[in-house]
């Protein structure tokens, strides 16, 4: 992830499938209590609140995308919990870590703060794409190309990187650090021009099955 792209273009196109009021199975990693991430996310929000074209996002939606099931109108809930249960194994057996969020990179859709080391997440992923395949004949998703990031703001239209990276420059801040004690199953939707979601299952990391 490096500045090397000269336009932006708008994230909240429709992808296949989506349509507001549709819902979606994904796995995150979250940070609701997380203050230190919180005060990377503000700092950057505050230095970008000016770039016009751009959805910041606030405390409460901000994530590190994981690993998707399903729409939710097509997979039943029994097959939902089977996978929760594979997981719960999984994980079980992976510590807790920490992580490093930032600095902020720009991608042609989102403004990206790097996250460090990515082996313990790509653990996580890993483990979860091996708990939805005892579940589901195919696992959605590709498992390369996969790149640990959390997002700050997203691109609402078309137009050059020219001042989201003047406006990045001026934030001096050093990075975040979290501690990651568990990967959340949620049910995601894009209606208001943001990834909000309501949780389904959080399934904690190095806890042995009882």
């Amino acid at each position: 992830m490096t500045l090397h792209h000269e336009t932006m273009r708008n994230h909240w196109w429709w992808r296949p499938g989506w349509s507001v009021g549709r819902r979606f199975y994904t796995w995150h990693i979250t940070f609701e209590e997380q203050p230190d991430v919180h005060r990377l996310a503000g700092a950057y929000r505050d230095g970008l609140q000016d770039v016009p074209g751009l959805t910041l996002i606030p405390d409460q939606w901000l994530h590190l995308t994981m690993q998707g099931i399903n729409f939710v109108d097509d997979v039943d809930d029994k097959t939902v919990q089977a996978i929760v249960d594979a997981a719960t194994a999984r994980l079980a057996v992976l510590p807790a870590f920490d992580i490093e969020i930032g600095p902020a990179v720009v991608d042609p859709e989102a403004i990206l703060l790097r996250v460090r080391p990515d082996d313990p997440v790509r653990a996580v992923r890993d483990a979860i794409r091996a708990a939805i395949g005892e579940v589901l004949t195919e696992v959605p998703e590709r498992a390369e190309g996969f790149t640990p990031h959390v997002s700050v703001a997203y691109s609402s239209g078309d137009g050059p990187t020219d001042p989201v990276a003047v406006a990045l420059a001026r934030v001096d801040i050093p990075p975040a650090t979290a501690r990651i004690t568990s990967a959340e199953l949620i049910v995601l939707h894009r209606d208001n021009l943001m990834y909000e979601w309501q949780p389904y299952a959080q399934v904690p990391l190095g806890r042995p099955m009882v």
